[in-house]
């Protein structure tokens, strides 16, 4: 080509190193080069995440600009930080032969803390973050921006026990600290270590000379992690690691995903003969799909969306991922202390039992094994609580929904005239008043002790999920009533309706009853 190749690049020393050597392999084949340094947002906004600059293209886009606009010929960029998908008229070129796949780390005075407690690490990557709290979960992370020698003077000049870079970055200028070490646990990003050159997709002569350099096993490796990646639809902004290489003429995979906390981890392997190996990233991908990742993902785009829904319960992962549409977060509004209920009155016979929660159940068969309990006849609220009863406890002669209703049918159908109640120090008198107006004796056993714990809301909090009459009143102690309340029951509901104009009442009292009622109310 006797033309001038104009060779864009970024400004920082790492990239203007990947572009040389670029330049150097061109120069070789006769070709006559110049290189065009450009700053990225990515290198602007040094105080911002890279995830909080945008999903994907945040070191890219200038480059690709300039390429449009015909102000340089060839991009070089490192390929881990390229979107899956290219802008329109632009193609990958070449990928030079790969370099160090791994991530290192690099300590500021030994690695002891990697067997302590508490440490702090620095990353500006959620994926590196993610796998680290997911072997070090008590460990700090806290962001880390600039190119690599700014962060190298970060890491000198902080109290942290250490930063993540990548293996390939150090290496390249030589920056490589003596005692670092690489972190063969930790998936790498889908192609990193990698350079890729990206041209006009018209440019035909080009593109045949860039062919000329391209490292075909390279080349076959980063275009499986890059689908995988795509497949998940995910950016650098999402916790994804990926890697591919090839040995005796079999290509290995092995892929991760994971929760922003590094709580949830799914990981897939595979490895296929060199030939066979076209379907490795869609088998992973659904692979990883199929045993929640499409749960995880989810999660992951609604990170950075405001909160609508506040459950005064914790909510477990399945109970989560029944809500459409909303984001939803929760916490305990009460804290449950078991009490220690003398043996003599768990152990004599009792004719008539009421519970009416799992916590008293807890209580009890804590204290006493089942074996030597003598319940006679055990009535209780809630489908729930009567499975556990009857799981550790025995059979359950009657179960109503409500306090209520409970009481009602104790009033008709009880036999004898008195009913040992275990129950909590908080709690409604609507059972033990009209059991005791029907002239039915009622044994109070305090088995547990309930504390309001309330969490102050965000203001704009759309809804409250409530589950009985205290975690009504615990919430209504710092927070305001200017929400919807969806309540589990009627008598949760009439607690409720002292505070909140708008209080929705689920059909049957379980906690995916409550969540159907959300549901409804943002279903459009």
């Amino acid at each position: 080509m006797s033309k001038l190749i104009r060779i864009g690049t970024r400004d920082s020393e790492l990239a203007l190193w990947q572009a040389k050597a670029v330049q150097q392999q061109l120069e070789h084949l006769g070709h006559k080069t110049l290189l065009v340094p450009v700053k990225s947002d990515g290198d602007l906004k040094l105080d911002q995440p890279v995830y909080e600059m945008g999903i994907t293209g945040v070191f890219t886009k200038i480059l690709d600009l300039a390429m449009l606009n015909n102000e340089i010929d060839i991009a070089v960029h490192s390929m881990k930080d390229v979107p899956t998908v290219l802008p329109k008229g632009i193609v990958q070129a070449a990928v030079m032969k790969r370099g160090n796949i791994r991530d290192t780390l690099v300590f500021k005075n030994n690695e002891e803390f990697l067997s302590q407690k508490d440490a702090v690490i620095a990353t500006g990557s959620l994926r590196r973050k993610a796998q680290w709290l997911n072997r070090y979960p008590t460990h700090t992370i806290v962001g880390l921006r600039g190119n690599v020698n700014t962060r190298l003077e970060k890491l000198e000049d902080s109290e942290w026990n250490g930063a993540i870079f990548a293996a390939a970055g150090l290496g390249r200028i030589d920056v490589r600290p003596e005692e670092a070490i690489n972190l063969e646990w930790m998936v790498p990003a889908p192609a990193q270590g990698a350079i890729m050159m990206t041209v006009r997709e018209e440019d035909k002569e080009l593109r045949a000379i860039c062919a000329e350099i391209n490292h075909e096993e390279s080349e076959i490796c980063t275009a499986i992690e890059r689908r995988f990646l795509n497949l998940l639809e995910g950016g650098c902004s999402a916790p994804i690691g990926a890697i591919a290489f090839i040995k005796n003429e079999e290509v290995s995979f092995q892929g991760v995903l994971l929760s922003l906390d590094g709580t949830k981890k799914i990981e897939v392997t595979r490895k296929e003969a060199l030939g066979n190996h076209h379907n490795i990233a869609e088998f992973c991908a659904n692979y990883i799909i199929e045993r929640g990742g499409n749960r995880l993902m989810d999660d992951l785009k609604n990170a950075d969306k405001q909160t609508q829904i506040y459950s005064t319960k914790s909510l477990t992962e399945a109970q989560r991922h029944l809500f459409k549409n909303v984001k939803v977060n929760s916490s305990d509004f009460l804290k449950i202390s078991l009490n220690r209920i003398p043996k003599p009155i768990l152990k004599g016979k009792i004719d008539n039992v009421v519970i009416t929660s799992q916590n008293a159940v807890e209580a009890i068969t804590t204290i006493v094994p089942m074996e030597e309990l003598q319940f006679k006849n055990i009535y209780c609220v809630g489908r729930r609580t009567k499975k556990l009863i009857e799981s550790k406890i025995g059979k359950v002669k009657h179960s109503e929904n409500s306090a209520k209703a409970l009481a009602d049918h104790l009033v008709e159908f009880i036999e004898g005239t008195e009913v040992t109640y275990f129950c909590s120090n908080i709690r409604l008198d609507e059972l033990s008043k009209t059991l005791e107006e029907n002239h039915i004796n009622v044994n109070e056993v305090e088995a547990y002790q309930t504390v309001l714990d309330s969490v102050k809301l965000d203001s704009k909090v759309e809804g409250v999920m409530f589950y009985s009459p205290s975690t009504v009143e615990s919430y209504i102690q710092d927070n305001s009533a200017d929400k919807i309340a969806y309540c589990i029951g009627d008598t949760t509901a009439t607690e409720a309706k002292k505070y909140f104009e708008d209080v929705r009442v689920a059909k049957i009292p379980t906690v995916e009853s409550v969540i159907d009622l959300v549901n409804d109310h943002y279903k459009n």
